[in-house]
């Protein structure tokens, strides 16, 4: 099972990934893939995102039993931790100048 969560993202996309997989929520994508077909969609995302942010999350064989990638901005970071896959927050982006 894959889930791919988008933001502001481009109509061209949202209509793309509604080809494939099923639109549960607003910008809330859901299907079954191998994880060759998961890795073209992704790269179908990340062709297509423009200025806005993405996230894949997968059933893997790990740990805690999901893998994900993100691209665009996002404060969310993936954190690798004694074999787990956790979940670790960028400080805000400051505006130039200020402190």
């Amino acid at each position: 099972m894959l889930v791919i969560v988008v933001e502001n993202a481009p109509a061209r996309l949202r209509g793309r990934l509604s080809l494939w997989l099923a639109e549960i929520r607003a910008g809330v994508y859901v299907g079954t893939y191998s994880a060759r077909t998961r890795e073209r969609i992704w790269a179908e995302v990340g062709a297509l995102i423009d200025d806005g942010s993405a996230v894949i999350a997968w059933a893997a064989p790990t740990d805690s039993g999901f893998c994900f990638e993100a691209i665009g901005p996002n404060r969310r970071v993936a954190a690798e931790f004694d074999g787990l896959t956790l979940v670790r927050f960028d400080a805000p982006a400051e505006p130039d100048g200020q402190y």
